[in-house]
């Protein structure tokens, strides 16, 4: 399967490369709606596999990256990547540092107040633990008194709380939840026994737990849709439109199929919220 994401991420780049959109059309953003003219700058951090992930030579690969690509290639309009951490996102894109967030985050009503969201894809929460743990919690329940790690400000950490907040008020333990700048750092403190329990979504755990690295002990949890972000809605929709025409084609299936991810059961995909006031 790594194979396929890394034939596929070379076709997209042939594709969305320079001479690829060498004036053969016109770019359907207009200058003023971008942050830097000419181009469309997308926040991304690389994390996450298979979502979005840096290979052996340093380049970002990924669904998320190749969806972007195609989305740009269409659009006629050059794309850059800009990585980091997932925290300080939203406030960069609220300061209008970039154009987007295209780093599968959790869709949620907050969210759809900040900026323009576009939700495309499904996505769940599962529990994982080092290999050979004793402690095997096959719900979020049985994690009361125990240590867990998540990424700090995600939807993972949300639903946790949230969770953690109902069990105590039953009468349980309270999860003793620490929190990490990303993914990566998750597993980090997982493997070196800093907590019990990694809480990570679903396809990153399934990718990391292929690997041999750790066991999903818990699944399908806390599912909601993934979203862009965007802080122009004239980009917002043009972005929802290219991704519509993509699900008519077949290539949207096509990218999701090869990289074993959950679709949208949506045909159409538009803003979902009321966006900034």
């Amino acid at each position: 399967m790594r194979r396929h994401w890394l034939s596929l991420s070379i076709m997209f780049v042939a594709l969305c490369g320079p001479g690829a959109m060498a004036q053969t059309c016109k770019p359907a953003l207009a200058d003023t709606d971008l942050v830097a003219a000419g181009k469309l700058q997308m926040s991304i951090n690389p994390t996450l596999p298979p979502q979005q992930f840096v290979d052996e030579k340093g380049e970002l690969q990924g669904l998320n990256v190749d969806l972007m690509k195609e989305v740009a290639h269409r659009l006629c309009i050059p794309l850059e990547f800009i990585r980091m951490d997932f925290p300080p996102m939203i406030p960069a894109l609220t300061a209008s540092r970039f154009d987007g967030i295209d780093t599968g985050m959790f869709w949620t009503e907050e969210r759809s107040k900040i900026a323009y969201t576009v939700p495309y894809a499904q996505q769940t929460i599962s529990i994982a633990i080092a290999k050979g743990a004793a402690l095997k919690p096959t719900d979020v329940a049985a994690l009361a008194g125990h240590m867990a790690g998540v990424e700090v400000n995600s939807y993972q950490e949300r639903w946790l709380r949230g969770a953690d907040k109902e069990q105590v008020a039953k009468g349980a333990k309270s999860i003793d939840i620490l929190t990490f700048k990303t993914a990566t750092d998750v597993l980090a403190a997982l493997r070196a026994g800093q907590v019990e329990v990694a809480v990570l979504i679903d396809q990153t755990a399934k990718e990391i737990q292929r690997r041999g690295l750790i066991e999903i002990t818990a699944t399908g949890l806390g599912g909601a849709p993934t979203t862009m972000m965007f802080r122009n809605r004239a980009v917002a929709e043009k972005v929802a439109a290219t991704l519509t025409a993509m699900k008519a084609d077949g290539s949207y299936d096509k990218l999701f199929d090869h990289y074993d991810l959950t679709k949208s059961p949506d045909s159409t995909f538009a803003i979902r919220g009321p966006g900034p006031k």
